[in-house]
């Protein structure tokens, strides 16, 4: 019966012929607990409607590590909007399993938010070995030509400050150097609010 529920809640987000409708059924759809709801909500990150794709997202995130898969499989190559959403998505879950991912496309994608999305996972992901791995990327992407990519850096450095204490003393001193050489106000701003979160 459940399979049946769930059929006709993607049935709905398919056939929706209005915005409204479709703000509607994804919400349904987000709000069902079955995992077959994943890919559906998927889809819709590509429907060009940041509305519906919010309430997707927050679907797809109450299901954590059983959505990465998915997210991983069906990462869409063509629709920036659609791969940024993806990216956050994987940033809230912070699955091991999307780490490579995500250090690959905080450096590479060509799409400012899909790099931010990116960014802002790395800092949460702090589980074994993965704080060294991290670590070195954000620093890198922390000096990109992009405020905004660097902006997501310096918090992502942060956030991997308080999941990885080992690592503190050196981001606190990569933001030191940073703070002397960075040129934007907001970006500035950001590390001396990194610094003083980190030291207390």
């Amino acid at each position: 019966m459940a399979k049946e529920q769930c059929q006709l809640l993607i049935q709905a987000v398919q056939m929706a012929d209005s915005p409204e409708e479709l703000l509607k059924a994804v919400q349904a759809l987000a709000d069902h607990n079955s995992p077959e709801a994943i890919e559906p909500l998927i889809a819709v990150f590509g429907y060009n409607n940041p509305a519906a794709a919010a309430l997707a997202l927050r679907g797809i995130i109450r299901h954590g590590e059983v959505a990465v898969p998915p997210l991983l499989r069906l990462l869409d190559d063509y629709n920036y909007g659609a791969r940024a959403y993806s990216m956050r998505a994987l940033a809230v879950i912070a699955s091991p399993e999307a780490l490579p991912l995500l250090l690959e496309t905080a450096v590479r994608d060509f799409a400012p938010s899909v790099r931010r999305s990116a960014a802002q996972g790395l800092g949460r992901m702090c589980q074994g070995d993965s704080p060294q791995k991290v670590m070195p990327v954000l620093i890198q992407i922390s000096q990109d030509g992009d405020w905004s990519i660097r902006y997501a850096a310096i918090a992502a450095l942060e956030a991997l400050g308080h999941g990885a204490p080992a690592l503190r003393e050196s981001i606190q001193h990569w933001l030191a150097q940073r703070l002397d050489h960075e040129t934007d106000q907001a970006v500035l701003a950001r590390i001396q609010l990194a610094q003083t979160r980190l030291g207390q």
